[in-house]
């Protein structure tokens, strides 16, 4: 099989991007290249790796096949150009890292900038996701390491203990939830909530446990960090779910009230997960153990 490493990051980006012509965008290649690199792919196999469809492609079996065994060589190709990045001036090595909301804002930033100063040949691609799309991503190669909720089901991946911290409820003194210590998070859905972005990861996982008991969050307003909802809560604009972490920082400054969630989910242990740690490149093996020992 004559295949490259352009075709097999092309076929890649075409399936997970659901069309050729968004995949071939990824890769800044013409479509009529990207067709025909894929075309030439499917004749040099003899077998279909796309169905083609009106509302776009996705892989046949064999297309699947292939999906497995091109990300495998591109991590490989990745680990050897990381290990002879010491060798090579202005080499750079690329981090795939998936975070959810409360290890992304409260926890990363310092152990994040301090790796990235010591390593300047090394760029680091962080998204924000839910703890269970962070899984599947790095099961499927799609990420090289997670910071994930304890609670999610990572049978098949090497787990590093992260961070413990745990969801609280912040009002304003003068709320009436004000005297209260502790409380339910269903016991406090009959007041406004001041909440992160709706394309938050933990606002989603808020709403959603509001779902499941046939309740909605009473949003008055989304911003962008945990500190800007402090800083709303303390105008008794609504009250709010942040990590205790920030919650503690902010009283120190702010007129605030924190109340302890009993609820299980609040109790936050974080984990770093991989599929394999010495299969992933030096400088990803480096951070993932800055991360841990940070």
């Amino acid at each position: 099989m004559r295949f490259d490493l352009v075709d097999l990051k092309l076929f890649l980006n075409v399936v997970e991007a659901g069309s050729i012509t968004a995949g071939a965008e990824r890769m800044h290649l013409a479509v009529a290249a990207a067709s025909t690199r894929i075309r030439n792919m499917e004749i040099e196999l003899g077998t279909p790796l796309l169905n083609r469809e009106r509302q776009g492609v996705h892989p046949t079996p064999a297309g699947m096949t292939l999906v497995h065994h091109a990300r495998l060589m591109l991590q490989q190709a990745e680990r050897m150009r990381g290990e002879l990045s010491e060798y090579a001036d202005g080499l750079k090595g690329h981090i795939r890292l998936m975070s959810n909301t409360n290890a992304l804002t409260e926890f990363l930033p310092e152990p994040l900038s301090a790796f990235l100063a010591s390593h300047p040949q090394v760029n680091i691609d962080l998204e924000e996701r839910l703890s269970d799309e962070i899984v599947a991503a790095v099961a499927d190669g799609k990420a090289d390491i997670g910071i994930v909720a304890g609670t999610e089901d990572v049978t098949g991946l090497e787990v590093f203990p992260f961070r413990v911290d745990r969801f609280v409820l912040v009002t304003a003194k003068a709320h009436p939830l004000a005297k209260m210590q502790q409380l339910a998070f269903a016991e406090a859905l009959d007041s406004d909530f001041v909440g992160l972005d709706r394309t938050s990861s933990l606002q989603r996982f808020l709403s959603d446990k509001a779902d499941r008991i046939g309740r909605r969050l009473k949003l008055r307003v989304q911003l962008r960090s945990f500190d800007a909802v402090c800083r709303l809560v303390e105008c008794n604009v609504g009250i709010g779910v942040v990590p205790e972490t920030t919650a503690a920082r902010n009283m120190k400054t702010m007129s605030l009230h924190r109340i302890g969630l009993t609820d299980e989910w609040a109790l936050r242990n974080l984990s770093i997960c991989v599929r394999n740690i010495k299969d992933l490149p030096l400088y990803t093996q480096d951070l993932v153990r800055h991360l841990a020992e940070h």
